[in-house]
């Protein structure tokens, strides 16, 4: 079974910008939680106690968030002073990995429950040297993904990149997690900017590797849009992935201890309340909505399918409509921002 996992957290994700203006992608939080925390945890479940990540944008908050090992996981990272691609990303991991074992990779933005066990027992059964899981997506979403064509025996045959859906020959994607026997190291120079899907994969391909694509039924989901960000948010609040949810369930939401809450929630709405948050009197909720750690929400304040971060003041009579606020801010009394606002980090309104 797998034992060793590497995260490929060194992107700046900037289809995110202006949630990933101050903190790198895999810290954007999801249900309170970080994209890369929510990683660790499922790839613990799964067994794997060894992981590794290359960082670079913003690393420190990564760096500092994970100082303590507070998962119980022997957590390493390698921080890369420059870019040098995916596949250079995980050839600066070499080190941790040991000669002859199999081991997985999985994008820092990667919001899945993928079954691992899966991965490896098909991987290992077709003799491969490397692996991917794939999933499918509607015809009309193929354009926004690496699409894969893969033959009667999973061995995968050919890759589109992000084609109009009229010429697609799959609906298959890459979901960026990979299987890995440590012999693909042989296929990436070490400190050169090297790209899985532009280098290495064509070249295994070229000396007749074996190369498998596996589909996946579980959750996943590319956190690489703002859109993309807020669904992803809504379906585990919703319960659609099976994800464990941050806190205890209080009523009809998920409430931390240490907020104080003075709304009755009805059953048309569900809510995450983040620790030490205040939600004041005649405060209305509709939707689903997110309130991260230490806000503010004050009386008479009116709010839909919203995404609220951390350290976040909404004055008297705010009202929000599917509206992410980034950490730090402050709605000013009164404000009614427009249907799907984005709110910088450290901004007044």
């Amino acid at each position: 079974m797998i034992k060793k996992a590497m995260i490929m957290a060194a992107g700046a994700g900037t289809r995110l910008i202006p949630l990933t203006s101050k903190i790198p992608k895999p810290m954007v939080p999801v249900l309170n939680i970080p994209i890369i925390e929510l990683i660790l945890r499922h790839l613990q479940k799964c067994g794997i106690n060894d992981i590794v990540a290359n960082t670079h944008y913003c690393a420190e908050t990564i760096h500092e968030s994970f100082s303590e090992n507070k998962l119980g996981i022997n957590f390493n990272y390698v921080y890369e002073e420059a870019l040098s691609g995916t596949a250079g990303g995980v050839k600066k991991c070499e080190h941790f990995f040991v000669s002859g074992e199999t081991f997985i990779v999985v994008s820092g933005d990667a919001l899945t429950n993928v079954d691992v066990k899966y991965l490896y027992e098909k991987h290992k059964k077709a003799g491969a040297l490397a692996s991917m899981a794939l999933k499918e997506v509607p015809l009309e979403e193929v354009e926004h993904f690496g699409v894969v064509v893969t033959d009667e025996n999973s061995r995968i045959i050919e890759f589109q990149e992000k084609p109009q859906p009229e010429n697609a020959k799959s609906t298959l994607v890459n979901t960026g997690i990979y299987v890995f026997e440590t012999e693909i190291f042989n296929y990436i120079p070490a400190d050169t900017f090297y790209d899985f899907a532009r280098n290495v994969f064509p070249a295994i391909m070229q000396d007749n590797k074996i190369f498998c694509g596996f589909k996946i039924n579980d959750y996943w989901n590319d956190i690489g849009t703002i859109n993309q960000y807020k669904l992803s948010s809504l379906e585990l609040l919703d319960g659609m992935t099976g994800f464990q949810m941050p806190y205890k369930k209080s009523g009809l939401g998920w409430i931390a201890e240490s907020a104080q809450i003075s709304e009755k929630f009805s059953e048309e709405n569900k809510i995450v309340v983040g620790e030490s948050s205040v939600i004041e009197e005649e405060v209305v909720f509709q939707g689903g909505n997110i309130i991260g750690n230490n806000c503010i929400i004050k009386s008479g304040a009116r709010i839909k399918d919203s995404i609220i971060w951390n350290n976040v003041i909404i004055e008297e009579n705010v009202v929000l409509d599917g509206c992410i606020i980034a950490n730090n801010s402050v709605i000013k009394a009164n404000t009614v921002l427009d249907k799907d606002s984005i709110v910088p980090h450290d901004v007044v309104i």
